[in-house]
């Protein structure tokens, strides 16, 4: 497993991860199989989605915000950031990419994203390579 520390630097911002993880898998050897990228975190997550318009990234981030608002009174966690755990729960905190030759079989517009629900932090990704038997 590779650990990458990735900095954000906003309370809710989708960070790509791409180049970072291909590099973890070129390091590896790894030809065919799979990678398994995941965040221990609760108030972060892992998608998949597009890379090819930044207006995406920014639509989604306005999406979770109107569906799960940062402030609301019937919150009851006492830290203060319901919406970052509720958000990282929506996204999930992990993606499995199968790797072909060598490299992410991604579609032609997809990226990996971390995405930063309580920032700014940093953030440790998992990078696991799963070598078939």
């Amino acid at each position: 497993m590779v650990s990458l520390q990735i900095r954000t630097s906003a309370r809710s911002q989708m960070v790509n991860i791409t180049a970072q993880v291909a590099d973890a898998i070129r390091a590896s050897g790894l030809s065919d199989g799979a990678v398994l990228v995941s965040v221990p975190h609760t108030t972060a997550g892992i998608t998949i989605n597009e890379n090819a318009d930044p207006d995406v990234v920014h639509d989604i981030l306005a999406a979770l915000e109107r569906c799960v608002p940062w402030q609301d009174p019937t919150y009851r966690h006492l830290e203060g950031n319901s919406a970052a755990h509720v958000k990282a729960s929506l996204v999930g905190h992990s993606a499995m990419v199968p790797v072909r030759n060598g490299r992410m079989a991604l579609g032609t517009w997809q990226a990996l994203y971390l995405c930063e629900f309580d920032g700014p932090r940093t953030r440790n990704v998992a990078v696991t390579i799963l070598k078939p038997d």
